[in-house]
C-alpha cells in the first residue's frame, strides 16, 4: 500500500510515491519539465493560474503511477505541501475569478503597513503575531479595493493547497495551519481574526470551513478521479504551508527544534510554545502543523533571502566549473578568509534587517594577497553568519535550539557552511535526504496520532550525516565579530 505527497511550488510540482509500511520514499516526478512561469503586469506583480497547478497535478500523477505500475486502488492517502500566502479566489461554481496572486507578489505591502499602522502594532503583534503585511489578508483587501466586481463575485477565497485540495474532492475546506499564514487567526481569542476582517471591509462568510491537518479532509471526486488518475474516495489526509511541511518533514514538532534549508535563499523555522512575537517585525509567526487551542505550537519562521542565491552568482561569475570546485578553494583558504568580508544580502530586501535593501557588499580584498578561495570561503562563511545573525534574533525572542536538522541541499553539503553554523552556535546539525513531497506523503499517517512511528520512518529512511561544533571555537568567533561589526556599520548607513 502506498501514499502520495504533492509539494505544490511556484516553480514546478513535485509529487512522492511512499510505500506506507516502511515510510520508503519510492519515486519523486516533477511537472512541468520546463520551469514554470509567473505572470507579472507590473513590477512587483507575480501570479499563476490556478489551473495550471492542477494540469500539473494530474499530468505528475499519471506519470508517476505508471512509470512505477502502481494501482491506483493501492493508494491509501493524499497529502498537500503548497507555496504560502498565495490567494485563490473563486465562484460558487468553484472556479477561479481571476489567476492567483502568488507568495512573491508586492503589491499589498502598502495596505498591510497601513493597517499594522491603524489597528495598533501592539495589538497585531500580540493577536496576530505578525503584521497583516504582504500576506494573504491584505492581497484579499487589494482584490476589494481594486477590482471590486471581481471582489463581489467571490464565493470563498482559498490559500493554493486549498484549491488543489478542492480539485481532488469537490470540498472546499482550509486549516487553521493555513489561516494563521494568510493572517486571518486570532492566537489570543482561538478564533477567525474578524477585527482584522472588519477593518478591510472583507466578508467573514468568505473563509472556507475549517478541517484539522492531519484528518479525513474529503475523497477524491469522481471528477477528480477522471483527470488524476487516482481511484474515487481516495482520502485527503494532510495539507500545509511549504515550509510547516519542510519542518514536519524533518520531524520537527516540539519546541526547541529547528529546521533548516539552504536553497536560493536560507530558512530558519523554530518551534515554540510560546505566543510571544518580540521580534515580529523580522521573524513570521505562525501555528505548527501540530497546533491546537490546547497544545500551543508555534513556527518562528526567519528568510534570509541572499544565501544560495549568492553562492551561484560567483559561480557564475568566477573561472570556476562547479559548487565541488568552489568547495575545495574555499577549503584551501583559512577560517576567516584572511580578512575578506562578505554580506550576502543583494536578493531583495532583507525581513531580518527590518526590511532594509542592503545588497551585497565585498570588502578588505587586498589584490596582492586574496583569490578566488578567498572569495568562495568568504561567501559561504558570509551566508553561514546569516544564518547565525537569524539564530541571534531568534533567541531574543525566546528560542533556545536543542535540535537542528537540514535537508541534504547545496548549502548544507558544504562542510565548511555547516561547520561553520554548528560552531558558532555549538549545535550539532542533523542532515538528511528528505523533500517536501516525500514529507506529505508520510504525514497522510498522522491522523492516526502515530508520531513515534513518523520520526523513525524519518531517521531509517533520510539520516546521512551529522556535523559537530569544533572544540576550536576562537577563530570561528573572530571571523563572526568581524563580519558582525561590518553590518552594523552598513546598516547606521
Amino acid at each position: 500500500m502506498y501514499t502520495i505527497g504533492y509539494d505544490i511550488g511556484s516553480s514546478s510540482i513535485k509529487v512522492a510515491l511512499v510505500d506506507t509500511a516502511t515510510g520508503k520514499s519510492l519515486d519523486v516526478v516533477s511537472q512541468p519539465d520546463n520551469e514554470m512561469g509567473m505572470i507579472s503586469l507590473k513590477n512587483g506583480w507575480a501570479e499563476q493560474n490556478p489551473n495550471d497547478w492542477w494540469v500539473h497535478v494530474c499530468n505528475a500523477t499519471k506519470l508517476l503511477l505508471a512509470k512505477n505500475n502502481i494501482d491506483s486502488k493501492t493508494i491509501k492517502g493524499i497529502g498537500i505541501s503548497y507555496q504560502m500566502h498565495g490567494l485563490v479566489v473563486v465562484d460558487q461554481k468553484g472556479n477561479p475569478l481571476r489567476d492567483s496572486i502568488i507568495w512573491c507578489d508586492s503589491r499589498a505591502v502598502k495596505i498591510g503597513k497601513e493597517a499594522f499602522k491603524e489597528l495598533g502594532t501592539r495589538k497585531c503583534s500580540e493577536n496576530l503575531l505578525n503584521s497583516p503585511a504582504n500576506f494573504t489578508a491584505s492581497k484579499l483587501k487589494w482584490v476589494k479595493e481594486n477590482e471590486p466586481d471581481i471582489y463581489n463575485s467571490v464565493y470563498k477565497f482559498m490559500l493554493p493547497g486549498d484549491y488543489i485540495a478542492y480539485k481532488f474532492s469537490d470540498n472546499i475546506c482550509t486549516t487553521l495551519s493555513g489561516l494563521s499564514e494568510g493572517i486571518l487567526w486570532d492566537f489570543t481569542k482561538n478564533t477567525t481574526a474578524d477585527w482584522l476582517l472588519d477593518h478591510y471591509e472583507l466578508d467573514k462568510s468568505k473563509i472556507p470551513d475549517i478541517v484539522s491537518t492531519f484528518s479525513n479532509q474529503g475523497g477524491v471526486s469522481k471528477e477528480g478521479a477522471m483527470a488524476s488518475g487516482l481511484t474515487e474516495g481516495t482520502p485527503i489526509l494532510y495539507r500545509a504551508g511549504d515550509q510547516p511541511n519542510n519542518a514536519l518533514s524533518l520531524n520537527i514538532f516540539n519546541p526547541g527544534e529547528v529546521a533548516a534549508t539552504g536553497g536560493t535563499s536560507g530558512v530558519m523555522y523554530a518551534v515554540t510554545d510560546s505566543l510571544s512575537a518580540k521580534e515580529s517585525s523580522r521573524v513570521n509567526n505562525f501555528a505548527h502543523v501540530n497546533y491546537d487551542t490546547k497544545q500551543i505550537r508555534i513556527g518562528k519562521l526567519l528568510c534570509i533571502n541572499g544565501a544560495g542565491i549568492q553562492y551561484r552568482w560567483l559561480l557564475n561569475n568566477l573561472d570556476v566549473s562547479s559548487y565541488e570546485e568552489m568547495n575545495q578553494l574555499a577549503a584551501s583558504a583559512p577560517v576567516g578568509s584572511d580578512g575578506v568580508l562578505i554580506h550576502p544580502f543583494g536578493n531583495g530586501a532583507e525581513r531580518v534587517l527590518d526590511n532594509k535593501n542592503l545588497g551585497t557588499h565585498m570588502s578588505n580584498i587586498n589584490l596582492n594577497i586574496h583569490s578566488k578561495a578567498h572569495l568562495c570561503r568568504a561567501a559561504l562563511e558570509g551566508i553561514a553568519f546569516s544564518f547565525v545573525y537569524g539564530i541571534d534574533v531568534m533567541k531574543s525572542d525566546g528560542i533556545q535550539p536543542k535540535v537542528i536538522r537540514a535537508g541534504n541541499d547545496n548549502l548544507f553539503r558544504s562542510e565548511i557552511f555547516s561547520t561553520t553554523i554548528s560552531t558558532l552556535i555549538n549545535q550539532e546539525i542533523e542532515i538528511y535526504n528528505t523533500t517536501g513531497a516525500i514529507g506529505a506523503a508520510r504525514a497522510c499517517q498522522l491522523h492516526l496520532g502515530d508520531f513515534e512511528t513518523f520520526g523513525k520512518q524519518i531517521m531509517d529512511n533520510d539520516f546521512i550525516m551529522q556535523f559537530k561544533p569544533l572544540k576550536e571555537r576562537n577563530s570561528f568567533k573572530t571571523a563572526y565579530s568581524r563580519w558582525k561589526d561590518r553590518l552594523d556599520e552598513l546598516l547606521k548607513k
